[in-house]
């Protein structure tokens, strides 16, 4: 795919998946994006929460109190959608940029992931991959490296990202179902949105209907069909406006919940409002 092949020639031969999250971080506007924690508080690997579904409780509480200073109401169904979408953002936002842009896939695994929120509203504001493994194309300069794991073709790409993320999701799922009261069908719902929304992001942050439509494509190429448990294929599709505008939207599969707070709406593409067609 074009919009790759300039940052595959740009590569010095051998390196590896630091240098990749370097190229990308600049590349993206969602928060940062880096190899490796840095020191002091506030990060937080995935597998912390995993290991000890308390934190959660601890993170929707401070969301609860954020929230009701803001909208004099902080519904606890609320709190857990929101905590739901913001953690599987995580690992699809990670996976989705470096597919996008590198044409590599890092392990995704719990404790390869770390995040921290940002101090003025709880969610994540910097993300960072603590693995060194990837998987990658024949053509990658960096395939000979002893952390690099060769896959045929783009769908088998697709496909390794597909399963890595499912992994890390079936883990969120057991920790977080009990604690948020949220049943599993809904917790795979909001999997599915996260990563059918971060492969679109991945190329809508490019700021042109090409890159754009690149992101779509990702999207179709990882979600072509329903690949249980995640709940359908990508949604994404073409509607037109008053004016006559053409633009992407998606339906959204979860509901966040947002319509409980007081003097708020049903989101776009909720799914009480969008029927399945």
């Amino acid at each position: 795919m074009n919009h790759q092949r300039s940052f595959r020639d740009a590569r010095d031969v051998g390196d590896g998946l630091a240098a990749s999250l370097g190229r990308v971080e600049g590349l993206q506007s969602r928060g940062e994006l880096r190899f490796d924690m840095p020191g002091g508080e506030g990060w937080q690997r995935c597998s912390d929460l995993l290991e000890d579904p308390a934190r959660f409780d601890t993170w929707r509480k401070t969301l609860g109190g954020w929230l009701h200073e803001r909208h004099g109401d902080s519904p606890a169904r609320t709190t857990a959608g929101y905590v739901m979408s913001w953690y599987l953002h995580v690992p699809a936002y990670v996976g989705a940029l470096l597919l996008h842009h590198e044409r590599r896939v890092p392990s995704l695994r719990p404790g390869e992931l770390a995040f921290r929120l940002g101090e003025d509203r709880p969610h994540p504001v910097a993300m960072a991959v603590l693995g060194e493994a990837f998987y990658c194309l024949p053509t990658d300069p960096g395939s000979a490296l002893p952390e690099a794991t060769v896959v045929p073709d783009e769908h088998a790409l697709a496909a390794v990202l597909r399963a890595r993320y499912i992994a890390h999701a079936a883990e969120f799922v057991r920790a977080y179902a009990p604690t948020s009261r949220l049943g599993k069908r809904m917790l795979w719902a909001g999997a599915t949105d996260a990563l059918d929304n971060c492969l679109w992001w991945a190329g809508k942050q490019g700021g042109t209907a090409e890159t754009e439509g690149a992101g779509v494509a990702d999207a179709a190429l990882v979600l072509g069909t329903r690949y249980a448990p995640l709940t359908s294929a990508s949604t994404l599709r073409v509607v037109t406006d008053a004016a006559g505008h053409r633009e992407w939207t998606r339906r959204r599969e979860s509901c966040c919940f947002s319509y409980l707070l007081p003097s708020e709406d049903l989101c776009d593409g909720c799914p009480r409002t969008c029927p399945k067609p």
